[in-house]
């Protein structure tokens, strides 16, 4: 038996059950391979292997059905939504990746995460954009902001992505010197998230409030400030790095 992560339009296919929702574990129902994809190994999940592809199948067959890959964080087992977030990185690369952005040439695959152009010999590996987020204390309570490209009211923290050159410690002074007008200090890492929307990786960081006073940036934010436990605004959902971090936050008794 194995999974199949197949994905059509950048959303899962998941089979219907009579109290949610699965994976499939046959290929039988599910649609054909979109043209030129690739069958996609990510590994194994209690010792069955998880394979994906992508599909442009107009239709689906009954008892199937397409969600969003963040919308599956609440219908899936953990391990089962790690694991499509890692095959539909790898699906959006094969999705991406078809032709040379040298010569334009056909790719070939050579290896599971490596494609080659057989005209100019350009190697293709899976992307994969670096971004920072912190968590920022003063006295009892922590900096959170709303960014604009915000869907909900929810409040988060301070992040963005790193630029050429930066190392990760540069970026979370920039961007928090870019957003908020604040200078930090005790700058300690926290953990990692990987974030396949499509192909993100969130390094998380604490540090604590130095200087400054507090300036928005309104082209990114609207709205920022200094929260305490007990007038603490909404939050994102569990799936997030930044719920992590606000959740450790909470639960600290120092």
């Amino acid at each position: 038996m194995a999974y199949f992560f197949v994905f059509r339009n950048g959303r899962l296919i998941l089979e219907k059950t009579g109290d949610g929702f699965r994976i499939p574990a046959s290929e039988c129902l599910l649609p054909e391979r979109g043209k030129c994809a690739y069958m996609h190994d990510g590994g194994e999940i209690d010792g069955h292997r998880c394979l994906g592809y992508y599909t442009d199948a107009e239709q689906l067959a009954t008892g199937l059905t397409e969600k969003g890959l963040r919308e599956s964080y609440d219908l899936l087992p953990e391990a089962f939504y790690r694991m499509a977030g890692k095959v539909w990185q790898m699906v959006y690369w094969d999705m991406n990746s078809r032709f040379c952005p040298v010569c334009g040439a056909a790719t070939e695959r050579t290896d599971r995460i490596c494609k080659k152009c057989p005209s100019c010999g350009k190697e293709i590996y899976p992307p994969i954009s670096p971004s920072i987020m912190v968590r920022i204390s003063k006295g009892d309570s922590i900096l959170m902001t709303h960014a604009r490209n915000f869907c909900g009211s929810y409040k988060g923290l301070v992040a963005g992505f790193v630029e050429p050159g930066e190392t990760l410690e540069e970026c979370v002074e920039r961007e928090v010197m870019e957003e908020t007008g604040l200078k930090i200090k005790n700058l300690k890492y926290f953990g990692s998230q990987s974030w396949p929307y499509p192909s993100g990786m969130v390094v998380a960081f604490t540090a604590d409030y130095d200087s400054g006073e507090l300036k928005m940036q309104e082209e990114e934010l609207d709205s920022l400030g200094f929260f305490s436990r007990d007038n603490m605004p909404p939050v994102p959902k569990k799936l997030s790095m930044a719920r992590m971090m606000i959740d450790d936050w909470l639960e600290r008794k120092d």
